[in-house]
């Protein structure tokens, strides 16, 4: 699955301001976060290091570089970060072989955004192999595109995935909907211009202007969606 579509792309929501929904993949459609925090923990136990628990909160939602270097300076590990990177993915592979969970109100809401033809991406930190496998469960068709974070030359926090995703289906960031469970990637949405509804999977999120915090995607439909974004004359 390519990263890009025409940008010339032509919009079907008619009669809404909403041009497109982008959608992050781990704690928030899928429910992997604790993989990722178990295969971290499984690879540094065979390295001879334990992880403090209160590192999750650090390396939740941030892109593998970023995560991956904090452990390694964090625990003094002797291995550099391209090993660790895959290490690490080998690792999540192997969880995500036995079954991925979907988030509660996940699966209503990709139908949802289907049936009426909502422009839709997925925009992760993952890397482009972990994105194929998932979106495979998921369901290749309910995305008009996807992001990888290995295919950015910034991940998130960087507006840069948001930006290619809205450039990507000829869109307005302004008025796309981002849903998002961490902080990172909520920051990423936001500095790229667009509307977000934070589902906090780990660690808490704030209100804060432009921005709705709910307590589920069970919350979340498309009319909800329609309601956040500020139709631009």
């Amino acid at each position: 699955m390519t990263s890009t579509v025409p940008a010339a792309m032509t919009f079907t929501a008619e009669g809404s301001a909403l041009q497109a929904v982008f959608l992050d993949m781990d704690g928030t459609l899928v429910d992997t976060e604790g993989f990722w925090w178990d295969a971290e923990r499984e690879v540094f136990a065979g390295l001879g290091h334990t992880l403090d628990e209160s590192w999750r909160h650090v390396v939740v939602g941030g892109p593998m570089t970023r995560s991956a270097g904090f452990l390694i300076e964090a625990t003094g590990a002797d291995i550099t970060l391209a090993e660790l990177t895959v290490l690490l993915n080998e690792r999540f592979e192997q969880r995500i072989g036995r079954g991925v969970p979907m988030m509660p109100g996940a699966e209503r809401l990709l139908s949802e955004l289907a049936a009426h033809n909502i422009p839709t991406a997925l925009v992760s930190a993952s890397h482009r192999r972990i994105i194929d496998k998932i979106v495979h469960s998921l369901g290749p068709a309910n995305f008009a595109l996807t992001i990888a974070g290995d295919e950015v030359a910034r991940t998130k926090p960087h507006p840069e995935p948001y930006l290619l995703a809205a450039r990507g289906l000829g869109a307005d960031p302004v008025r796309c909907a981002v849903v998002e469970d961490t902080a990172t990637g909520v920051a990423a949405a936001e500095a790229a211009g667009c509307r977000v509804v934070a589902v906090p999977s780990v660690a808490p999120i704030a209100a804060a202007a432009g921005r709705v915090v709910v307590g589920s995607l069970e919350e979340v439909d498309l009319a909800f969606l329609r309601t956040l974004i500020t139709r631009v004359n």
